[in-house]
């Protein structure tokens, strides 16, 4: 990949969600919801406080989060969909 994002802003792929129900009917991608978790693929270097000094972010290449429904900006990248977004719209991390 050749993006990077910058300050405290990382790139987000999305997780595919399962288009079967328990009971084996098929959902189609017009009834589904576009997924809120996704695996962390890059981070900038960090947030600029007011002081001036760079406090790095909390989530590494790797990390699988959640985030807000709406968050972030869609781009594209060699063909895939991927999202950019601040550190501050990740709810959660999953360990």
């Amino acid at each position: 990949m050749n993006i990077r994002p910058l300050h405290d802003r990382v790139i987000v792929r999305r997780k595919e969600e399962e288009r079967t129900t328990a009971g084996g009917i098929v959902i189609p991608d017009t009834a589904t919801e576009k997924p809120s978790m996704g695996e962390i693929l890059a981070v900038g270097n960090g947030k600029i406080t007011d002081s001036g000094d760079v406090r790095a972010l909390e989530v590494k290449p790797g990390d699988t989060v959640y985030f807000g429904k709406y968050s972030g900006t869609e781009i594209k990248v060699d063909g895939e969909e991927l999202l950019i977004m601040r550190e501050d719209d990740i709810i959660a991390v999953v360990e």
